[in-house]
């Protein structure tokens, strides 16, 4: 199908993308061994970009009749059935990943979109939200600064190298969710594997990388100003969220966060149930468990490591359970 014959298209079913798998030095395998990526043999996948409309960065749709279109493409020539009667943006606004991180990834923040006023994938400022899959024991991660810390101090202990003595930071097990709004420091520790909701963007400064040194003995390069000029002192810890339990008949749902940028909601079920209609783009991340999703003319499979986009114009979608199964419900905002 061409891109000027989909104009006319009064619908969209739901979509799967291919993803885009990273290698990175802090990287693993449970990317492929639970999350059922096509990994190679290396043992260093630290990310995969389930679903991207980063220009640089783009997933593509894995098949069906817009197969390797991007969801630009889709916008572009229909964005009623993509984002209904919501806000329209020419580059979908949210970017979802799985992050496998068997070391310390370094301490960065990124910009708010105040810093970065246009909304541009290279420029756009990043909001993020993390729901742990996997930790061993002891993984924490660092999110934010500890009470009081100043910017006096903060050059202090980075000079020194002591950095990790102004963080905030708290062990994590599987199931816990943390926002990172833009302007907070913040790491992933060791062992964590985790689901990513993200701003577009993949704009980030490192303050700090733990003193670590490369295979020549040099350190990676940093970006302490940027950094400081990014930082939102008055924030201070940023803890675990506490989710909220809806009261339903059918299956269990939690409202995990309604930020200015998107809303994560969790649900879980043993029971077969429809997938309400928003007349929004929503994204289903799976988090456990197996089933299928049923459209008007098109089965997908759910399992773990599984995401797939509802467009808005999508509607009457079911849920069908083997077992049970858990997956997180995304919405732009």
């Amino acid at each position: 199908m061409s891109l000027q014959e989909v104009q006319s298209t009064a619908t969209l079913l739901p979509l799967e993308f291919t993803p885009l798998l990273k290698r990175t030095r802090w990287g693993g395998e449970r990317l492929g061994t639970q999350l059922h990526k096509m990994i190679g043999v290396e043992r260093d996948y630290g990310e995969s970009w389930e679903l991207s409309d980063h220009p640089q960065a783009p997933t593509r749709i894995a098949s069906g009749e817009y197969a390797d279109w991007t969801l630009s493409q889709l916008i572009q020539k229909n964005p009623d059935a993509v984002y209904g009667t919501g806000k329209y943006h020419s580059t979908f606004p949210l970017l979802i990943k799985f992050i496998d991180a068997t070391d310390r990834l370094s301490l960065q923040v990124h910009p708010g979109d105040s810093q970065q006023p246009d909304f541009d994938a290279a420029r756009s400022g990043k909001s993020e939200a993390w729901v742990i899959l996997d930790a061993i024991p002891g993984s924490c991660i660092y999110a934010g600064l500890k009470s009081g810390i100043t910017e006096t101090e903060l050059r202090q202990h980075l000079e020194q190298g002591i950095v990790e003595e102004c963080l905030h930071s708290y062990p994590v097990k599987k199931g816990d969710c943390v926002y990172i709004p833009s302007g907070t420091l913040h790491a992933i520790g060791e062992g964590v594997l985790l689901a990513e909701v993200q701003q577009t963007s993949d704009v980030t400064y490192r303050l700090f990388d733990w003193n670590r040194l490369d295979q020549s003995g040099n350190p990676r390069p940093l970006h302490i100003a940027n950094a400081f000029d990014c930082i939102d002192f008055e924030r201070g810890p940023v803890d675990l969220l506490q989710p909220r339990k809806q009261s339903m008949r059918v299956h269990q749902v939690e409202d995990l966060l309604e930020s200015e940028h998107f809303t994560i909601r969790r649900h879980y079920s043993k029971n077969s149930f429809p997938l309400k209609s928003l007349n929004q783009p929503q994204i289903l991340v799976v988090l456990e468990g197996a089933g299928q999703l049923d459209s008007s003319t098109e089965t997908f499979e759910l399992f773990q490591g599984k995401t797939l986009f509802i467009p808005a114009a999508a509607s009457d979608c079911q849920i069908h359970v083997d077992g049970e199964v858990t997956f997180l419900e995304v919405v732009p905002t």
